[in-house]
């Protein structure tokens, strides 16, 4: 008689436990059972990071019309992919982003330069411009519907609010119908009277205001730069500058976050870009670099995540939060300074407007495909991206991820920049080490940025 042992299986744990579930899989997670799993999904993560370099095309299209830089760019409140554009020309259009095409434009909207353009409430438009005035726009109606049957280039404002100097910046109220802009002082309108409701300037201020913008939660902070390196908050209800910091620098743009009430991104003179909390605006919280030269524009993302900055080293730059350095960097051969820049309401994709007169599309994530996206291909990106995380302590896969080919200006100009930073920082050691000057302690680079608070 032979005794015979047989292995035996519930098939409960070989079956789908109901009908169209997938097949259950049983796998020995031993690690001595899969000696080469490691190695294997090193090789895995490697390919994924030069794959997303291999795919990484972030040149969608460029808007034409503009035959002068584009200074100018806001997006429309509550849509994804209408944006306004302003020249120096003195040009405006209006661009549905997704179709390629002008929603509304005028050749002549201002005798000069058009230096700031926001939209205001119904869908209608504000620009302003050196030549003193101010004028809202009504882009919702089509050329057909205009009264006067005036093409593009002779349809008349809504309104004209004239100023007794150049305007440089302006903002409208989020909720109210309330405008804010800078010239030499900071002033507040009203849409339905003609003159000014209040100037908010300091009165000791001698400074050129550069940028105003309204804060996106608390909708009566409002926020200023000038030409004398000031950052100025304001409060509308009670007609006072509440606090006032004088930087190493003068900032050229400065951006609301959209998820933080308190944190305002700050573009700099100095190459570099600041984020602070009005809370404490002794310090930043952090500080981005990576350009090299002035940052002329910032703008965040929507998400709150990321944020776009433009500069005069003719590239756009695109930051993760909280990261300060090793931005994706985008840059073509034909594209000069970049005066502007802004996020799209879906934070996929990035608009830039340079002094060649181009508005160009970017996505805001290089390697991103556009179209339909199977679940099969969604689930292989996740992978990837899993992968690359995972990994991302690896020296290959991290190169591989951070490296950024950049124009040979660019490269040689961030060389000379270390070797300018490095001398000047064996410079202040020896200071220290061999003079009465080392009694001080050194200062931290983030101690020096702000000079002084008045409040």
């Amino acid at each position: 008689m032979v005794k015979i042992n047989v292995l035996q299986h519930a098939p409960s744990a070989h079956l789908p436990q109901r009908p169209g579930d997938p097949t259950p899989t049983s796998r020995n997670l031993d690690p001595l059972m899969h000696p080469f799993a490691r190695a294997r999904e090193r090789t895995r993560a490697l390919n994924a990071a030069k794959m997303e370099r291999m795919f990484a095309k972030p040149f969608i299209a460029a808007l034409e019309g503009h035959v002068d830089a584009v200074e100018a760019m806001a997006r429309k409140p509550d849509t994804l992919d209408i944006v306004a554009s302003g020249s120096w020309d003195g040009g405006l259009i209006v661009h549905d982003v997704s179709r390629r095409t002008k929603v509304f434009q005028h050749d002549q909207a201002h005798k000069g330069k058009v230096s700031d353009v926001c939209f205001g409430q119904e869908g209608r438009l504000l620009s302003c411009g050196v030549d003193r005035n101010i004028k809202l726009w009504n882009t919702e109606s089509s050329f057909d519907d205009d009264e006067s049957g005036a093409g593009p280039s002779q349809r008349k404002p809504v309104s004209i609010f004239p100023g007794k100097s150049a305007f440089n910046s302006i903002d409208h109220h989020r909720y109210d119908p309330l405008f804010a802009t800078g010239s030499n002082l900071v002033q507040v309108w009203d849409e339905t009277k003609s003159a000014a409701v209040s100037n908010l300037t300091l009165p000791t201020s001698t400074e050129t205001v550069t940028a105003v913008r309204f804060n996106l939660s608390e909708a009566s902070v409002l926020a200023s730069i000038g030409s004398d390196r000031s950052f100025t908050l304001y409060d509308i209800r009670t007609g006072k500058a509440e606090r006032r910091i004088i930087m190493q620098m003068r900032s050229n743009a400065l951006s609301w976050s959209p998820t933080f009430p308190t944190s305002v991104l700050l573009a700099s003179e100095d190459h570099n870009l600041y984020t602070f909390d009005i809370r404490s605006l002794n310090t930043p919280t952090q500080i981005y670099k990576g350009h090299v030269a002035a940052v002329m524009s910032c703008d965040w993302s929507p998400t709150g995540l990321e944020f776009v900055s433009g500069g005069w080293d003719r590239t756009v730059r695109i930051w993760k939060e909280g990261h300060g350095s090793a931005p994706e960097v985008y840059h073509t051969k034909r594209m000069q300074r970049v005066m502007s820049t802004v996020y799209t309401g879906d934070a996929r994709f990035v608009l830039s407007g340079s002094d060649d007169g181009n508005v160009r599309i970017w996505k805001a994530h290089a390697s991103d495909k556009l179209g339909i996206i199977t679940a099969r291909e969604r689930a292989a990106i996740e992978y990837r991206e899993t992968l690359k995380s995972r990994w991302k302590a690896d020296s290959e896969v991290n190169k591989i991820s951070r490296v950024r080919h950049l124009p040979k200006p660019v490269y040689k100009a961030a060389q000379l920049k270390r070797t300018m930073l490095e001398a000047q920082r064996v410079k202040e050691e020896r200071r220290r080490k061999h003079t009465r000057a080392g009694e001080d302690k050194p200062k931290a680079q983030r101690k020096k940025v702000v000079i002084a608070e008045q409040s």
